[in-house]
Order: C-alpha cells, then sequence, then structure tokens
C-alpha cells in the first residue's frame, strides 16, 4: 500500500510539474494533476477489458483450431 501511495504522489507531482511548466499556471496545473489521473484509471479499466477480450478470443483459437478453417 505504501508504494502505491508513494507513486501516486509521483504521479500527481509529475502532472503537476509539467502542466506548469508548460503553462505557467498554477491553478492548471493542479486541475491537470488532479483530473490526468482519474482519466488514466478508467482508460487502464477499459484496456484490461480490451486485454482480457483478446486472451479469450486467443485461447478460443488454440482449443478450436479447426473453426474457420476451409477444410
Amino acid at each position: 500500500m505504501i508504494k502505491t501511495a508513494t507513486f501516486a504522489v509521483v504521479h500527481f507531482s509529475v502532472a503537476f510539474t509539467v502542466t506548469y511548466l508548460l503553462t505557467g499556471s498554477w491553478v492548471l496545473g493542479g486541475v491537470i494533476a488532479l483530473t490526468e489521473p482519474a482519466v488514466n484509471t478508467v482508460a487502464y479499466f477499459f484496456h484490461e477489458k480490451a486485454w482480457e477480450w483478446v486472451n479469450r478470443r486467443r485461447e478460443h483459437a488454440t482449443r478450436h483450431p479447426a473453426e474457420g478453417s476451409m477444410t
């Protein structure tokens, strides 16, 4: 849990710093630093779902190699 918490602090700090350096705005840096991890979390959820779908298709193809062949 400590590793997760420290990574969250690093992630927030990087997002804030990059945005601040690009824009010079403390407010925008804070908004982006709070918003980006939330959006990234949702994107990660869908990324994992997509990989689950890919793995299911691969497993199905491995178990049923004759399906889809023209014999």
